[in-house]
């Protein structure tokens, strides 16, 4: 938002306020007028530097003075007469002003800025999910440091950090440059650079006073005039460093700066393949504006994921990353069970507090366990029902592409993970994107910094101390988030597929062999991009996909349960009805062998008895479900062709 420049050769200045524009503006603004006028006693010549100082200072966000009538005398009124207001829900509200301006719900987090500040790092990168407040307190940060909002005490009076002294003395006393990368999704090199320069190009005219300003050179003024969004790529990559020392000449104090979503570019870069081009590019950006300013006083930034220091921090030894293991800042993002709890009390929903927890509880950092998602917790309190909230927003493309690729191993454990099992892995919390292709472990990293899993324990083994990670599904909201990606991958044949599933439950083979071709058909391709794609490795990742698929389509009727043994060509999937009236399912699944075998007909027999020979029966019988309750199938698979068959 542009700040309003008055003329400053007019004479004499005035604003123009009526008793209800005094009303509705928070007390700092109201200064405004005994400002100006002892500027004006004490200054002969009354410049646009100083006029533009005390606008920036006073009401940046007011580019005009009308201001709505808000009430902030009924809200001073009840605060004296000890009335507590309701508070509105604001979904998706991510300015702290707003929220507090509006008497909006507001867990107070402001112990953020006092851990922050007290760190004493020069440089910190969090990494935490999506809507887990991330914006909501970089821009609460940028309320409070920024001079912007000098004399904006107001929006942070009943909170815990103005209790102390220390803290008011600070509020409004820094320059502060706030970006946010969280809409550079661009799908190619060229748009993702140019969006982020006329993100840039914003931020200079945000402080467009400087380009009059005596406190600036001429060539620096030439040097301010030169950032817009058709500049060079070299003088996007110095602005921000050009910017602070700017700000710094003209305020006598160095910057904060507050970098948001710094990593969403990263994502959109490999995922649309121009990876390689887009790092050089914010690897000069970040180390002219992170490593070598000297104009910087502190930084933060935000994201999901911890990108490799060697991608784009480079020598940038005075970083300090914080990830979801670390203990640092463990409940500033997120709501603890106790703030829940509260929140559901003030709304009338205690009584909701198990299926709350159930579904949106789970998330832990460092050794801080149940934190539950804000975004699904607030969306809770105004529908007051339970929902899949966060899944729906949630952009799980990377996640989704790569288990879907993913080998037969990697699906297993997937298996494991559906079934309410624990899984254990090993895995570097610093993310590679160029190598992820290479290194499938990495996308236990991602989903644990995406929030779709979380660490129940960590050991370390041998004598260097290896982390190992102990990892379960999060809780309902995100297994509904499983749920929706694996139905996906049938997306081209979901009739067929539902179909499928139907013929199976129905017992009709002719059926079965009909749809499960179709289906087969349109999704094996999808499942054969991984590193070795072959004929041989077509069926191997479509069944372990269409097992993942069982899992979430039927779990609410059957219990999937997996066997596998060593060796190539087989799988087991064994349904087991969870209401004795339903049918208990055995597959078997083989690859046709043409040395061994002279047709698939064969490949479904000696599939059919396996089943036999293995008694894999045993196990249903022992549960009570009578053998005329059991059904075998045998599954061919011979290139993109399947053939099913059951015993007679």
């Amino acid at each position: 938002m542009e700040t309003p420049i008055i003329p400053f050769d007019q004479s004499p200045i005035q604003l123009s306020l009526n008793s209800n524009d005094l009303l509705s503006i928070p007390y700092g603004v109201m200064n405004v007028k005994k400002k100006m006028k002892k500027i004006r006693e004490n200054s002969s010549v009354f410049t646009s530097d100083i006029f533009t100082a005390v606008v920036q200072q006073t009401f940046f966000v007011y580019t005009k003075i009308n201001v709505t009538v808000q009430s902030q005398s009924t809200s001073n009124n009840n605060r004296k007469s000890g009335e507590k207001m309701k508070r509105a829900i604001g979904i998706g509200k991510q300015s702290f002003e707003e929220l507090r301006k509006n008497n909006c719900f507001y867990v107070d987090k402001t112990h953020f800025i006092r851990e922050w500040w007290e760190s004493q790092d020069e440089i910190t990168l969090i990494t935490r999910p999506r809507r887990f407040g991330k914006t909501l307190n970089m821009d609460m940060l940028n309320c409070f440091f920024s001079n912007r909002y000098e004399c904006r005490g107001d929006l942070f009076e009943g909170l815990a950090i103005w209790k102390e002294e220390k803290y008011r003395d600070l509020q409004g006393k820094y320059p502060v440059i706030y970006l946010s990368f969280a809409d550079v999704k661009q799908e190619n090199y060229a748009d993702a650079v140019a969006k982020i320069k006329r993100i840039i190009a914003n931020v200079f005219q945000q402080n467009i006073f400087l380009a009059t300003s005596d406190k600036l050179t001429k060539m620096q003024k030439e040097q301010f005039e030169s950032v817009n969004p058709e500049m060079d790529d070299v003088t996007a990559q110095s602005s921000l460093q050009e910017l602070s020392q700017y700000l710094t000449q003209f305020y006598g104090r160095k910057v904060l700066i507050l970098l948001d979503e710094f990593d969403t570019p990263m994502q959109e870069a490999y995922v649309n393949g121009y990876w390689e081009q887009f790092t050089a590019f914010i690897r000069s950006l970040f180390n002219s504006t992170f490593k070598t300013n000297p104009y910087l006083e502190r930084a933060m930034m935000t994201g999901i994921t911890r990108v490799s220091k060697e991608s784009i921090f480079s020598d940038l030894n005075n970083l300090n990353v914080v990830t979801t293991t670390s203990e640092a800042y463990a409940t500033c993002f997120g709501f603890t069970e106790r703030e829940v709890f509260d929140a559901l009390a003030e709304f009338g929903l205690e009584n909701q507090k198990t299926l709350v927890k159930q579904w949106y509880d789970g998330f832990v950092f460092g050794e801080h366990r149940d934190i539950y998602n804000p975004w699904s917790i607030t969306n809770y309190l105004k529908e007051k029902k339970v929902s899949a909230y966060w899944a729906a927003t949630s952009s799980n493309g990377l996640v989704n592409r790569l288990i879907q690729s993913a080998s037969p191993s990697i699906k297993e454990q997937m298996e494991e993970l559906l079934n309410e099992q624990e899984i254990v892995v090993n895995f570097d919390e610093q993310i590679v994107f160029n190598q992820l292709d290479k290194n499938e472990n990495a996308i236990w990293s991602l989903m644990v910094a995406a929030g779709y899993l979380r660490i129940e324990e960590t050991e370390y083994r041998g004598m260097l101390r290896t982390p190992w990670y102990h990892l379960r599904i999060t809780n309902l909201e995100t297994l509904s988030m499983y749920s929706e990606m694996f139905q996906g991958w049938f997306s081209n044949s979901e009739s067929n597929y539902n179909a499928f599933i139907k013929a199976m439950l129905r017992g009709n083979v002719k059926e079965m062999n009909a749809y499960m071709n179709e289906v087969a058909l349109a999704t094996f391709s999808s499942f054969d991009t991984g590193k070795h794609p072959s004929g041989k490795s077509q069926p191997e990742r479509f069944y372990h996909g269409f097992v993942l698929g069982l899992l979430v389509e039927l779990r609410d009727r059957y219990e999937v349960k997996s066997n596998r043994e060593s060796g190539y060509g087989r799988y087991d999937v064994m349904l087991i009805p969870r209401e004795t009236p339903d049918p208990a399912i055995i597959f078997e699944f083989k690859v046709f062998d043409p040395e061994n075998e002279k047709c698939m007909e064969d490949t479904v027999q000696s599939a059919l008895e396996q089943i036999e020979e293995k008694e894999y029966d045993a196990e249903l019988i022992e549960k009570g479900i009578s053998k005329n309750q059991i059904a075998h199938y045998g599954i061919a698979f011979e290139g993109k062709k399947v053939l099913i068959g059951t015993r007679e």
